[in-house]
């Protein structure tokens, strides 16, 4: 077993609320209403911006040039992919990319993005990646378990681009190579003495990912 499937191992009722919450289910059966995918995208939009500086923070944090252009690949891919889908996505509503960056952060965002964000100030690189590693991995794993339940999704379907985003090949190869940086980190600074605070920030992170989902469904 790597330290990934360990991680989610010891976290494993969290890590089953997060990556098969209501919400998700209802997004991939297209009866989730859209009020609360509208609620989700926007602050999604919002945690990513402060995800994205989380990444950034792994480029300081990196101790050679390989894990720092691994790093600065996760920040493109925030800024360049997944923000714009955010922007396409919010277009039916008629809302625009600066009137997603104004608008107001939920708790939820708050509590989740300054979470990683401390976790990563406060350790090392391995510290931040545990943090980072729900969002990121989580995302691929409930993106594949998607369309293996319910599906490729049609032109029917009104989550079609989010879901074909997270199970799409570019962003499962760049989960891959996410989880091999964490691998590779926990090979190197792993000891039995941190296993007790990894195992507390990766299922914290969880438990926040499925607060923010929660979040969604609430707000209908």
């Amino acid at each position: 077993m790597d330290f990934f499937e360990s991680l989610k191992e010891n976290c494993a009722e969290q890590w089953h609320a997060y990556t098969r919450h209501e919400f998700v289910q209802q997004l991939g059966a297209a009866t989730l209403p859209r009020a609360a995918f509208q609620t989700y995208l926007v602050q999604d939009y919002l945690f990513l911006i402060q995800f994205a500086r989380a990444h950034a923070l792994a480029v300081y944090k990196s101790t050679n040039l390989q894990d720092m252009r691994d790093a600065a690949a996760g920040v493109t891919a925030i800024l360049d992919v997944e923000m714009d889908l955010h922007v396409r996505l919010c277009v039916d509503w008629g809302l625009t990319a600066v009137d997603l960056e104004h608008s107001r952060e939920a708790p939820q965002t708050i509590a989740y993005t300054r979470f990683v964000l401390e976790a990563g100030h406060a350790g090392d690189i391995l510290d931040l990646m545990v943090a980072l590693a729900p969002c990121m991995l989580g995302y691929a794993e409930i993106g594949r378990r998607l369309v293996a339940d319910f599906g490729t999704p049609d032109a029917n379907h009104p989550y079609q681009a989010w879901i074909n985003e997270y199970a799409g090949q570019a962003y499962q190869d760049l989960a891959r190579a996410t989880r091999l940086t964490l691998e590779k980190h926990a090979s190197e600074l792993l000891t039995q003495g941190r296993r007790k605070r990894l195992d507390h920030l990766f299922c914290q992170a969880t438990r926040l990912e499925a607060e923010f989902w929660q979040m969604g469904l609430t707000s209908v």
